[in-house]
């Protein structure tokens, strides 16, 4: 089974595929969609879009974890972000795929054990529980992507997830 994980975000949405062999989650690839902050809105949202679209056709997960917007002080940062949620289920959705929502808590619980844990320490529990993810990925987004792709997989129980 792979898991595409998605932290979705205007200027930056993290994603990371994990692929689930013998019980176990092994690397695919991560990485992040950028868009420039001085291109049109439309245009960010598109590329996004389009670009979501592409990872999906590349790499074939069989299903798609999504970070929630859970909090956000700034109104105008929970728009943007908002948005690119949008358009990210979209083309999730438009690829025929489910999608499972995690909060940022869910996430911190399920990968380090404490839902008040630090970034550094989701961080470094994903090179522990990925097994050939030997350093930290340099983007937070596509750590966080990874982080939420391991929350599906610890979400369910073994018995249920089919290896291939």
């Amino acid at each position: 089974m792979k898991i595409l994980g998605l932290d979705p975000g205007l200027a930056r949405t993290g994603y990371g595929i994990i692929e689930i062999s013998k019980n176990s989650p092994e690397l695919v690839n991560y990485g992040c969609i950028v868009t420039g902050a001085g291109e049109n809105h439309g245009n960010r949202l598109q590329i996004i879009y389009r670009e979501v679209r592409k990872i999906i056709s590349k790499f074939k997960p069989d299903v798609v974890a999504l970070e929630k917007l859970f909090f956000a002080k700034n109104v105008k940062t929970a728009l943007k972000v908002g948005e690119a949620r949008g358009i990210t289920t979209l083309a999730v959705i438009s690829k025929g795929l489910k999608i499972k929502e995690f909060t940022p808590l869910e996430v911190k619980l399920s990968v380090v054990g404490r839902g008040r844990a630090s970034k550094p320490q989701v961080q470094y529990m994903i090179t522990q529980l990925i097994g050939n993810l030997k350093e930290i990925p340099k983007s937070d987004d596509a750590a966080d992507a990874l982080a939420i792709a391991l929350c599906y997989f610890h979400s369910f129980p073994r018995n249920k997830i089919k290896n291939d």
